[in-house]
């Protein structure tokens, strides 16, 4: 029987374990990146098209990570809103140094 998760705050260290690969991590990382680069452009630019590769990008990365490198479910399909929330949580963790790609130093 799967936990069920009362809180954000109760789910993120879940979110964790289930992100303990480096290049899973690596890889939602540079889907995220990528993600805060289309949005940008799109708006920017007014290029209302690259609105379709926003969810491409983040979830064809992450899921990758997954599947070929966690070797688990992502929890998005549970946890769709706290997921993507502790993903971008995790990526600017990553990138300010607070949080390491490398789960033995977290």
């Amino acid at each position: 029987m799967e936990k069920k998760f009362q809180s954000f705050e109760e789910f993120y260290p879940f979110y964790l374990e289930q992100h303990s690969n480096k290049i899973c991590r690596l890889l939602h990382v540079i889907g995220t990146t990528i993600v805060f680069a289309l949005v940008f452009t799109a708006v920017y630019h007014n290029i209302p098209k690259l609105w379709i590769l926003v969810p491409i990008a983040g979830y064809g990365f992450a899921w990758v990570g997954h599947f070929f490198y966690e070797k688990n479910k992502p929890a998005t399909f549970q946890y769709p809103l706290w997921s993507l929330k502790s993903d971008f949580k995790m990526y600017f963790e990553i990138v300010s140094g607070k949080r390491s790609l490398d789960t033995s130093k977290d």
